[in-house]
């Protein structure tokens, strides 16, 4: 999948490309991050891609022609690329909250141009002309939308085919069938007046999977309350909630 990333910041997106499964997916080309500094399109000895707000105010907004010249410039690396859908989506905590739904949405595109802001935010020109969507990470304010993008990019290429080593191992994580996880334990057995239950040691692995889906839906009902009321159940999941 190929990722074009427009940032005043490049080098922060080697901890995407450099580390853990991302960085993995991107060495065995699962997924390309190219990084666009619009700086490489602003005008003048300074290049500026910043200036102050028409109406007054504090803060700098980012200017829309350098910012467009970067989304377009980022199309036709796409395009290059072989991708027939990559849309520009804006990091903003004005936008949509992101959720599994819409990884799991994101990982079925071919590619994806990602615009992160600074300062007060970007022209709302360019993205009434350039921004196909905005996403937020959140209702809270960072100092630009490289982190937001950060997220965006690892949940989704995390997800890619042959991206994790396990490739059943995403299937369990939170949210994907729109429960939290289960409890995890590992070795030793007894931690500082603490046991692992035992039918995680039992082999059983029916018991196991009852204990899971348990353990899953009573942590969801105490945590997230109102993400249990949108959950499917299967008839043998209704079963093991009506005998527990």
């Amino acid at each position: 999948m190929f990722f074009a990333v427009i940032t005043l910041f490049p080098e922060m997106f080697d901890a995407i490309t450099a580390y853990g499964i991302s960085g993995r997916a991107t060495k065995r080309q699962i997924a390309k991050v190219t990084c666009i500094n619009p700086r490489d399109f602003a005008q003048g000895n300074y290049k500026r891609v910043d200036e102050r707000p028409f109406g007054g105010g504090p803060g700098m907004v980012m200017m829309a022609e350098p910012l467009a010249k970067a989304i377009t410039h980022a199309k036709a690396l796409a395009m290059q690329a072989g991708c027939q859908h990559a849309p520009v989506v804006y990091m903003s905590p004005q936008g949509k909250t992101l959720n599994e739904t819409a990884v799991q949405q994101f990982v079925h595109y071919d590619g994806l141009i990602v615009l992160c802001g600074r300062y007060e935010g970007v022209d709302e020109r360019l993205i009434q002309h350039y921004v196909d969507q905005e996403w937020s990470i959140g209702d809270y304010v960072l100092s630009g939308g490289e982190l937001p993008a950060m997220v965006l990019l690892d949940s989704i290429i995390r997800r890619l085919p042959d991206a994790m080593s396990d490739e059943q191992s995403h299937v369990q994580d939170s949210f994907v069938d729109g429960l939290l996880d289960c409890p995890q334990y590992t070795k030793p057995d007894h931690f500082e007046g603490l046991d692992v239950p035992e039918v995680l040691k039992s082999g059983h692995h029916a018991n196991i999977e009852k204990w899971r889906f348990l353990q899953r839906y009573q942590r969801t009902l105490e945590r997230r309350p109102e993400l249990v009321e949108h959950v499917e159940l299967s008839a043998q999941q209704k079963k093991w909630l009506k005998d527990k």
